[in-house]
């Protein structure tokens, strides 16, 4: 499978809507999985597909040696904003998490929430983890599930515009079983689920933000016909719905997740 246009097709896809109003939305995953994986001041920490920062920002906030990448550059700027913001030391720089341009055994800590996951040959991304994470570190990840929200809104997409042929589904990284397959049996593996809240007004206007504003959601209903935009909207609002754990008229999102913490020997 060649890689390279469904990379820059991707790149285009997270470029487009303003994946910093979502992300920032986001960042309760990377503080919890900046405790799961014990960071410990003055670490070396990399955070691989970094988008507008969360984990890098967390690390830094427990005084680490920080590096974020990422092959967005409207999000590494967004990044590079939000620390000088708060006065955090962290670094960000353009890379493919699939070729980190580091060297074997570079970082104590290697992250990832809801970014790595995404990049196209899953095998050559885990490799890349594994390698760049010194004997004895600790990889930690925030993937989405299969039957999660997000994961769900996937698969709704995937049938409106479909992925291309040979494409695995990124949730599959939200499977203890895969990640095994990924990182070998060498490495000790911790994969609980979790989940949080995700609060807005209405389901309706949970869709209409995610339209707006998260680039697969906002790159697809672009890329159709008024008509079927309207259909997919549509089946947007029934994948909340399906994830409404409210007891009234507002929306409250129950978001699934598996926070793993992969040891390597």
């Amino acid at each position: 499978m060649d890689t390279t246009i469904i990379k820059q097709r991707q790149q285009a896809t997270w470029a487009s809507g303003d994946y910093s109003a979502v992300g920032t939305r986001l960042l309760l995953t990377a503080e919890l999985l900046c405790e799961a994986v014990d960071l410990r001041a003055g670490e070396r920490v990399l955070d691989v597909a970094c988008g507008n920062g969360n984990a890098s920002l967390a690390a830094a906030r427990r005084f680490c040696q920080v590096v974020g990448v990422d092959y967005v550059p409207a999000l590494l700027e967004r990044a590079r904003q939000r620390a000088r913001a708060e006065g955090l030391e962290a670094s960000f720089q353009e890379a493919d998490a699939e070729v980190l341009p580091f060297a074997d055994d570079s970082f104590d800590v290697v992250l990832s929430t809801c970014g790595a996951m995404f990049a196209p040959d899953q095998e050559k991304t885990a490799a890349e983890l594994l390698r760049v994470c010194r004997p004895g570190g600790r990889i930690g990840m925030v993937n989405w599930t299969p039957d999660s929200y997000v994961g769900q809104l996937f698969q709704t997409l995937g049938r409106y515009v479909p992925p291309p042929p040979g494409l695995l589904p990124p949730a599959l990284w939200g499977s203890a079983d895969r990640l095994r397959e990924l990182f070998g049996p060498e490495v000790t593996i911790s994969a609980p689920a979790r989940e949080f809240l995700w609060r807005f007004p209405s389901p309706e206007h949970q869709a209409e933000f995610f339209g707006a504003f998260y680039g697969p959601t906002h790159k697809a209903l672009n890329a159709l016909e008024a008509d079927r935009a309207a259909d997919l909207r549509a089946e947007m609002v029934e994948v909340v719905k399906r994830f409404n754990v409210s007891d009234d008229a507002t929306l409250v999102l129950r978001m699934d997740y598996l926070e793993a913490v992969v040891g390597k020997p």
